[in-house]
């Protein structure tokens, strides 16, 4: 195994526009759209109303799939991200993740608008998404197939559910006739729509949080996959064929959770490409999300490399 390992984040590149918000206009959301996330969800919607302007607080650069490639970065990894990006703002994106560690070279231009995601923040820091997919929905089944022999020869495959559902699974139909395949990471959020990837045979790991949880209850039941089910600042549970254990991430002084699930899985992936056990795996991840949560904004939360093993030293110290 190289040194650093190759992986690929299949996935989507938004811009985030951070909406801090008291709980009574969380509550007023709530009420008046359908479509309004609960704590921890993430959806994808068509559209947004206008006034939801006067909410935003500061503009970052995100999406899950750009978020896990960065995490993965920072795990020591050579992490690529295979998505597309609008041409409104194509260098940018493109610039920021490259001095963030992340390659874009395989990151292509779609005529429509860069996705979009609308973060609401409450005082305690508890997150929820609302995503306008933009040229995330762009990307298709021959998108795909120009990037298959790339992601093949990665180590480890990071999906999750903000592209095209249809093109991460054709994704996966080629790469499971492979002897020698990348171990596949699937975050499944949002959760709408994201079954067949939950049951794809191809998928060797599952990460989801307790809202996802709940709605995949069927799909996860069914899974030959490992599951590690994500409590927040609870504990882990880890689910699989042969093997059920928990871990406990140690406390932090949260500030904003949006991005801990991609630091999770970025950390997750590379500790399982690097070959440590799932144990060790987790708990890394755990470490890495906890020291995410510290700070506000997501790429820019992510935990060195250097900073997680000492964490992880004292972690096993205690």
């Amino acid at each position: 195994m190289a040194a650093r390992p190759v992986v690929a984040s299949f996935g989507s590149l938004n811009i985030d526009r951070l909406c801090r918000v008291e709980t009574d206009r969380l509550q007023t959301l709530a009420e008046r759209y359908e479509w309004f996330p609960a704590s921890g969800e993430t959806r994808l919607v068509e559209q947004l109303p206008p006034a939801l302007e006067a909410d935003v607080d500061r503009q970052l650069l995100g999406g899950k799939g750009a978020n896990q490639a960065v995490a993965a970065a920072h795990a020591g990894a050579e992490a690529r991200l295979y998505g597309k990006v609008g041409a409104e703002s194509d260098e940018r994106p493109r610039t920021t993740l490259a001095e963030r560690g992340v390659d874009t070279s395989a990151l292509e231009t779609a005529p429509v608008p860069t996705g979009t995601a609308y973060i609401f923040l409450d005082p305690a820091g508890d997150n929820r998404i609302a995503v306008l997919p933009g040229a995330n929905g762009a990307v298709d089944e021959a998108y795909g197939d120009r990037q298959y022999q790339a992601i093949a020869q990665a180590e480890l495959l990071l999906l999750q559910n903000e592209l095209p559902v249809a093109a991460a699974s054709a994704l996966l139909d080629r790469l499971a006739g492979l002897a020698d395949r990348p171990t596949v990471l699937l975050d499944p959020a949002p959760a709408s729509g994201a079954a067949p990837l939950v049951g794809h045979a191809c998928v060797d790991v599952i990460t989801p949080n307790e809202s996802e949880a709940a709605a995949l209850a069927g799909p996860l039941a069914r899974t030959a996959a490992q599951v590690c089910y994500k409590h927040g600042p609870g504990p882990v549970q880890v689910e699989g064929p042969e093997t059920a254990f928990e871990v406990s991430p140690p406390p932090a002084d949260p500030v904003d959770s949006t991005g801990a699930g991609d630091v999770f899985a970025g950390y997750l992936g590379v500790e399982l490409a690097r070959e440590s056990s799932m144990r060790r795996a987790v708990e890394t991840a755990c470490v890495a999300a906890a020291k995410s949560v510290e700070a506000v904004g997501v790429q820019r939360a992510v935990p060195e490399r250097e900073v997680v093993t000492a964490e992880c030293e004292r972690y096993d110290a205690r």
